[in-house]
């Protein structure tokens, strides 16, 4: 250690590090940075990535993971996936996607044995897998429009506008309690068929 060095290694004036998390290995690392974690989770292949393992026990073999991605791609039974579908995704997992995760600790990808694992931090994109399939309304956009249909239904009622004022206050109230409700196990059904790592087809 330097002379100039402070007790934790770090020069007077240095700007400090990122907090450290343990990843389950024994070993201190820094915790996924935002824009990390939303280019890992960018890219299609690499969140299929993510839902085989996570549905496999969080380790796989590169052959039988690009075959099932390359069914999931091409929408068909992973009996009838070609060898050069299968060699065209095996091929962008091994020398992009799988060092790719691999450099950022998400995965240990052992390119020799054609083995991937999950690690502990991996846990880190959590926060960032509310999958939703393209074209589909966000939750927050129909929250929104759930929440002002209820501020109009409730002015409705108090206004006595007809036939809203024939309703009393408390059926009202029930009304809009039963909305949410509704929509909020449609939300929960929808987050647990949506998830990566959920049984069937890959979400989103």
């Amino acid at each position: 250690m330097s002379s100039t060095a402070t007790p934790t290694g770090e020069r007077p004036g240095a700007i400090p590090s990122s907090p450290r998390v343990d990843d389950g290995s024994g070993d201190d690392v820094e915790p996924l940075s935002q824009d990390v974690a939303f280019e890992m989770l960018s890219c299609r292949r690499r969140r299929d990535v993510l839902h085989y393992l996570r549905q496999n026990g969080g380790t796989a073999e590169l052959r039988p993971l690009s075959r099932q991605i390359a069914a999931w791609e091409n929408d068909e039974p992973i009996e009838a996936v070609t060898y050069k579908q299968r060699s065209r995704v095996y091929t962008a997992l091994r020398q992009a996607h799988l060092p790719k995760m691999d450099s950022y600790g998400i995965v240990e990808f052992d390119a020799d044995r054609g083995t991937v694992a999950l690690t502990g931090r991996a846990s880190d994109l959590d926060v960032y897998l509310d999958v939703i399939p393209h074209g589909d309304v966000s939750w927050s956009t129909y929250y929104v429009v759930l929440g002002g249909f209820s501020i109009a239904f409730a002015a409705l009622i108090l206004l006595t506008s007809f036939p809203f004022g024939l309703l009393p206050t408390g059926a009202g109230v029930l009304i809009l309690g039963v909305l949410y409700l509704g929509s909020a196990i449609a939300h929960r059904l929808y987050e647990r068929r949506t998830q990566i790592g959920s049984d069937g087809r890959r979400p989103g």
